[in-house]
């Protein structure tokens, strides 16, 4: 496990030190997921396919409810 000091700026950003990035693979533009419990923060960088079941899941059920027509009466008003 590697470990380094980084400081947070008065906009609350972070920068992550470049060696962390090339063994992760974070490149720039990257969606990265930020975990809290309590005292500790966990970043995981985001795969794509790691929520594609969620993001089909959520597309079909928004799908559903955009596309009901008891909802079309609202287009008149």
């Amino acid at each position: 496990m590697k470990a380094k000091m980084v400081k947070v700026t008065d906009k609350g950003q972070i920068s992550l030190p470049i060696s962390f990035r090339k063994t992760t693979g974070i490149e720039k533009g990257d969606d990265l997921l930020m975990l809290q419990s309590e005292n500790t923060i966990i970043i995981e960088k985001l795969k794509e396919s790691r929520f594609r079941d969620l993001l089909k899941h959520s597309e079909k059920v928004a799908k559903k409810l955009w596309s009901n027509k008891e909802d079309d009466i609202w287009d008149n008003v």
